[in-house]
């Protein structure tokens, strides 16, 4: 099994929990309370600056040039369809750029800005669990999109052709970097992606709780 697979292996109990959360289902159904709603894509606002400078690290550190590239034009997709997304969701729906942020919220971007400073293979393993988790639950093929228009954008910006193979790119280099990793920087990375899996069930608990 691969290490990636290995680390979907290890953590399968919250990772499905996540995937089949209320929110999940209630985002499917487009019966999201428009309260959570708010506060999940508010919170949620939170992690883009972030989540670009982790991408940008990543292109910075890359130990190849193609990995390199199709890293680089990833970033320009978050900092363009998906951010205009939110201005347009938290719009409509009267929220805020700027509220307190929860504590998985925090935990999350701590968890981001502290991979960053740690080099590739680290910053690899929290956008896996990013990137890979959300393509999980957005992938039901025999449950049709909801009429919502903002449950159903967000479903669709996280599947489909191109999100999917770039889930398989990071799989891909992360397996590939850590093949090269001595065993207690695999622990670390290995760490980093548990606590990103059990964040990001946290964060969806959040949404209920305001």
């Amino acid at each position: 099994m691969s290490f990636s697979g290995q680390l979907r292996e290890s953590s399968t109990t919250v990772w499905d929990a996540a995937v089949g959360h209320r929110f999940v289902d209630e985002l499917w159904a487009g019966t999201v309370d428009r309260a959570v709603l708010r506060r999940y894509l508010e919170q949620d606002f939170q992690f883009v600056d972030s989540f670009v400078a982790l991408l940008g690290a990543a292109v910075a550190n890359a130990d190849r040039p193609s990995p390199r590239v199709r890293l680089a034009r990833q970033l320009g997709l978050v900092a363009g369809p998906e951010n205009d997304y939110f201005e347009r969701s938290l719009g409509e729906l009267d929220g805020t750029a700027t509220p307190v942020r929860a504590a998985p919220t925090v935990g999350f971007l701590e968890l981001m800005d502290s991979a960053r400073e740690d080099g590739y293979p680290e910053a690899l393993a929290v956008l896996v669990v990013a990137e890979w988790l959300y393509l999980d639950w957005a992938s039901r093929p025999d449950t049709p999109t909801p009429d919502d228009v903002i449950c159903r954008e967000w479903i669709e910006l996280h599947r489909g052709v191109e999100f999917e193979e770039w889930v398989v790119f990071l799989r891909a280099e992360l397996d590939r970097v850590a093949a090269d990793l001595d065993p207690q920087r695999r622990e670390r990375v290995a760490a980093l992606f548990v606590r990103a899996v059990d964040l990001e069930l946290a964060f969806f608990d959040a949404a209920y709780e305001g």
